[in-house]
C-alpha cells in the first residue's frame, strides 16, 4: 500500500464533503419537482426552483473545498461529486428545454460533452486523474449563471441576456471538452 493509499484508507467515508455531495443528490429531485410544479410560469415556484438550484450548486464548491482543505478526499467522493454535478445540471437543462425556454440542441451539446468527459475520466483513471482546469471551472460558472438566469422570473427587459450567457457557456463547454480529450490522450499515450 502506498502512502497516498494508506491516507485515503484512513479518511472516513462519512465526512462533511461526502455529506454535501449526498445532499446535492437529494436536492436534484426536489429541484426537478419544483420546476415541474412551476411549469416555468408561476413566479413563486420558479423562484423556489432557482434558489434550490443555487444552493445545490453551491454545495459543489463547498464540498470540494472542504475535501481538499481538510484532507477528506475519498474514492467515493471523486466519483460521486461529478455525477451529482451532471445530475443537477442535466435535470435543469432538460427541464428548461422541456418547457421551451432553451433550445434542445443546447441541452444535447452540453450533456453530450459532460457525459463524454465523465466517461473519458473513467477511461484514463488508471493512468491518472484529469483535474478540473481553469476553463472547466469557468464553464461550470457560466452554466450555473445561465441556468439561474433562465430559472429566475426575470423582468422582460433582462430576459434576453440569458441566451448570451448560455451561448458563452456552450462555447466554453465545447472548447474545454476538446482540451480534456487532449489531456486524456496524453495520459493514455504519454510521449516516449
Amino acid at each position: 500500500m502506498t502512502g497516498a493509499e494508506s491516507v485515503a484508507a484512513r479518511v472516513p467515508l462519512l465526512n462533511a464533503a461526502n455529506v454535501l455531495t449526498a445532499l446535492r443528490f437529494v436536492l436534484v429531485p426536489v429541484f426537478a419537482a419544483t420546476v415541474v410544479v412551476s411549469a416555468m410560469s408561476h413566479a413563486g415556484w420558479r423562484t423556489a426552483a432557482c434558489l434550490i438550484f443555487v444552493v445545490a450548486s453551491a454545495t459543489d464548491l463547498v464540498d470540494g473545498w472542504i475535501a481538499r482543505r481538510f484532507g477528506l478526499v475519498t474514492s467515493l467522493g471523486k466519483v460521486a461529486d461529478p455525477i451529482a454535478d451532471k445530475a443537477l445540471t442535466g435535470a435543469a437543462l432538460v427541464l428548461l428545454s422541456w418547457y421551451d425556454r432553451l433550445p434542445w440542441w443546447v441541452t444535447v451539446v452540453i450533456l453530450a460533452r459532460e457525459l463524454g468527459i465523465t466517461a473519458l475520466r473513467f477511461w484514463v483513471i488508471r493512468h491518472g486523474v484529469i483535474a478540473a482546469s481553469r476553463g472547466g471551472k469557468i464553464k461550470t460558472a457560466l452554466q450555473i449563471l445561465a441556468i439561474t438566469w433562465y430559472l429566475w422570473p426575470m423582468p422582460a427587459a433582462l430576459a434576453p441576456v440569458g441566451p448570451w450567457i448560455m451561448g458563452a457557456a456552450v462555447l466554453v463547454t465545447v472548447v474545454t471538452g476538446f482540451d480534456y480529450v487532449a489531456q486524456a490522450l496524453r495520459l493514455r499515450h504519454p510521449a516516449r
